[in-house]
């Protein structure tokens, strides 16, 4: 996929809302094809409602969570740290106790 220079003004991008098994995230979400890049908020006290099995490139922009693994593993990640994870490698789920502002890329070429 190729995909031309383009600015993309989030204050102009609706968040929509996705329950997780406590607390909510909102989701601003650009759409192209074969990529998906948003910038997602996570409210305090926010965990995952599922164990997600997507690949993923997420940069934390405010706050801090965790990356649970399905085995077990834990990792923290604050302000200006960033994990990859491609398609059906790691099953993981987020949590915050504080808050959390993410920048999440995802889409064909992490298959």
């Amino acid at each position: 996929m190729k995909h031309p220079f383009q600015c993309i003004d989030w204050s102009a991008i609706a968040p929509t809302t996705h329950p997780g098994t406590t607390g909510e995230a909102l989701w601003q979400t650009l759409q192209l094809p074969g990529l998906r890049i948003r910038i997602v908020t996570y409210s305090p006290g926010y965990l995952a409602d599922h164990w997600c099995q997507k690949g993923h490139i997420v940069h934390c922009l405010e706050g801090s969570f965790v990356s649970e693994m399905d085995n077990g593993e834990a990792f923290v990640l604050h302000q200006g740290m960033t994990y990859v994870v491609s398609d059906d490698l790691s099953n993981h789920r987020s949590s915050t106790e504080s808050g959390v502002k993410l920048l999440i890329v995802d889409g064909d070429f992490l298959k």
